[in-house]
């Protein structure tokens, strides 16, 4: 057996000029996260086809050679200059590593707020103040018969069940009490708590959007609806892969792997509730409900669900049906009797944020033909009315969130979020997030420069770069054309900020599965892009994207821009309504009958269309007059 000193070595990071311990023959990224040091890995390092989670290494004497991946993904550049992939880079002896800004974990933007709908409040948690008569050798019943027959008296409540936790706290508190009690009880007449004296006037839930990258939460006082404020955070299984693939993957591997990404998504759970407490100086013991929504996989995650057929044709869940959970069975530290309410999943990836989107928006109830689409890593679709909704989901991939793109990020400070280039000079002029220096690419930035550079002639509408354009913004790289978006000395990185000719293609398989989805639903509807009155655009950037760019490189219909309506996180407030009102809970079952699940991949013309949706804004500019006409007249 190997000594202590022969099975351990320490890494010094810098510029934090912090020392850790590691096991020997570890990989630097799990060492650094396991340390709680920042550093971006949107794959979560399991296959390093991401490449973000790049670190400077000048000595790498301790250090195994550059993979094959590092190769293709650093280049011969890099690698000169010292860069490594955290996630390639297996520890063999003691290292110093700099971690460089443009692979930090900022400060994200989250999208907290959504559409907020008005619903009768009607909780299925409600508190009764009772004062009990004292038992006595003439009156012996039972505590619990004392009890029932109080709640009969004054309430008109005919029938309780009593848990075993509570019945084994009711003598004392009871007794402390001097039978001056109040009684939590559910709406099937279950009591799940039993308080001294009168706390009817605490009475709290919480809702939360369990998202694959972020959680983000509401803390509602269940007596008048009110909400008292709104959290979030980013999703700490993150550490295992930005994307639901890569959760799917990680889990596979075995159960201690799904069971860590539960212990994961269970912690992120608690850790909100915590703070949203703490900040509202509310007793987490009044808190006795939470309505949870999220994708498939999250909601799967969250319970320690098998996830591998989710990824696997024909991506069966393991159940759709709503759940009323004990949070104590699933070690939620809310009140001991407190309860976790879970509404129904669609299919394999259209989850109960996608349910919670459809009662936000009112979705089921409009007559007029809508679409809404919740933009994100995994797209969902909706397309109908009243009378019937067809949804599909988009692979949409990470483009939009930074994944595969060069200088690409998610929505952090220091991300340039907007962008628009000069017509005649190919200048680039752009805003950061929070005015900072900027370090890389986000989202709303990307539709920006696509629309931009089409407009401009910078790309054609197969989205390749037309290198007879002079300007010394547009230049050859190492992995092809590339256009300058920020130079080296304006950033924070040390580097010029571009977008390649690879980034461009990535973006384009990420807007076509989108628009290839709208097409496919309208096609099955028997509709045009003229019969939509209607659409909603939800999710983390969709408030923050500019919708004429958006329709120019045909990432959504060409409907008119004053029909669309950005709803923000409508998951959340979905979940709000449902933890307001048991009448909606009961109504699930009838509004998710009218949902018809399309699977894109099972559709006999889905190549056509997405092969199609792939130039800008589309195979058939007929499909875009208006885009058309604007590009036209630049």
């Amino acid at each position: 057996m190997l000594k202590e000193n022969q099975e351990f070595t320490s890494i010094i990071f810098e510029p934090m000029g912090r020392r850790i311990k590691v096991k020997l023959g570890d990989n630097i990224l799990r060492s650094a996260l396991r340390s709680g040091i920042g550093i971006r890995n949107e794959c979560g390092g399991i296959f390093g086809k991401c490449g973000k989670c790049k670190i400077i290494i000048k000595d790498q004497s301790n250090l195994n050679s550059p993979t094959k991946v590092e190769r293709e993904l650093l280049g011969e550049s890099e690698l000169k200059k010292g860069y490594r992939l955290a996630c390639q880079s297996i520890i063999r002896g003691e290292v110093r590593v700099f971690v460089p800004e443009e692979s930090k974990i900022r400060k994200r933007r989250l999208q907290i707020f959504g559409i907020k709908r008005e619903v009768r409040l009607k909780p299925t948690i409600k508190k009764l103040h009772i004062k009990i008569p004292h038992p006595s050798i003439q009156d012996n019943r039972s505590d619990v018969e004392r009890i029932t027959s109080t709640i009969k008296e004054v309430y008109n409540i005919h029938e309780l069940k009593f848990n075993l936790e509570v019945l084994r706290e009711l003598p004392k508190i009871a007794r402390d009490a001097n039978w001056d009690l109040t009684i939590t009880l559910m709406d099937d007449g279950t009591v799940i708590s039993v308080e001294p004296r009168d706390t009817t006037n605490s009475l709290y839930g919480v809702a939360i959007d369990l998202g694959t990258s972020k959680i983000v939460a509401s803390l509602i006082d269940l007596i008048n609806g009110n909400l008292i404020m709104s959290n979030g955070f980013d999703n700490p299984q993150v550490i295992y892969g930005e994307d639901i693939i890569s959760r799917i993957t990680y889990a596979a591997i075995g159960k201690e792997q799904l069971d860590e990404l539960k212990r994961l998504a269970v912690e992120g759970v608690n850790s909100i509730v915590t703070d949203l407490c703490k900040a509202a100086n509310v007793d987490i013991n009044n808190v006795y409900e939470i309505v949870l929504v999220g994708n498939t996989v999250m909601h799967h995650l969250f319970l320690g669900l098998e996830t591998k057929y989710l990824g696997l044709s024909p991506y069966v869940p393991v159940i759709n049906d709503q759940l009323n959970l004990r949070a104590n069975e699933l070690n939620i530290q809310i009140n001991n009797g407190g309860r976790v309410y879970l509404p129904p999943v669609i299919a394999g990836f259209i989850g109960s944020d996608n349910t919670a989107d459809l009662l936000s928006t009112n979705f089921y109830e409009i007559e007029d033909m809508s679409l809404m689409i919740d933009l994100g890593t995994n797209t969902e679709i909706n397309l109908g009315n009243k009378d019937e909704i067809l949804c599909c989901s988009c692979a949409s991939g990470p483009a939009f969130e930074g994944g595969h793109i060069k200088h690409g990020m998610k929505a952090v400070e220091g991300a340039i979020e907007k962008v628009s280039i000069n017509h005649q000079t190919y200048e680039a002029h752009y805003k950061t997030i929070g005015g900072l220096r900027p370090i890389g690419i986000c989202g709303s930035a990307m539709i920006d420069l696509l629309a931009e550079m089409l407009k401009c002639g910078l790309i054609d509408n197969r989205g390749r770069y037309r290198n007879e354009v002079k300007t010394p913004r547009l230049r050859k790289g190492e992995f092809g054309y590339e256009y300058v978006v920020a130079w080296f000395n304006e950033t924070d990185i040390g580097e010029d900020i571009v977008i390649t000719q690879t980034d461009i293609a990535e973006l384009q398989l990420a807007k076509a599965a989108i628009y290839c989805g709208c097409r496919i639903l309208m096609k099955r509807k028997g509709i045009e892009t003229r019969d939509i009155k209607k659409v909603f655009i939800a999710g983390a950037f969709g408030g923050y994207i500019n919708l004429n760019n958006a329709k120019i490189i045909g990432l959504i219909p060409d409907v008119p821009t004053e029909r669309i309506e950005f709803v923000g996180n409508a998951a959340l407030s979905g979940a709000e309504i449902l933890l307001k009102s048991k009448e909606l809970r009961k109504d699930l079952k009838n509004i998710l009958k009218k949902v018809k699940y399309v699977e894109l991949g099972a559709q006999p013309d889905f190549n056509e269309e997405f092969l199609s949706a792939l130039p800008f804004p589309h195979l058939k500019k007929e499909l875009f007059p208006s885009v058309i006409n604007l590009i036209n007249t630049h």
